[in-house]
């Protein structure tokens, strides 16, 4: 299984999609103070967990 890292900012489309509030302040939490936007950080922990659905 791959490590979760914190990644730079990539190029993206907007994508709407709702998020409970924890979930928002967690994760604003975690890139507090690094290169990497709040979408970089949800795209890079949707790539770890498709990996890791296609690993099963």
């Amino acid at each position: 299984m791959r490590k979760f890292k914190i990644p730079s900012i990539p190029p993206t489309t907007n994508k709407c999609v709702r998020f409970p509030n924890d979930v928002i302040e967690n994760v604003e939490k975690a890139i507090q103070g690094k290169d990497c936007t709040f979408s970089a950080f949800v795209v890079e922990a949707v790539r770890v967990a498709l990996e890791n659905l296609e690993e099963e």
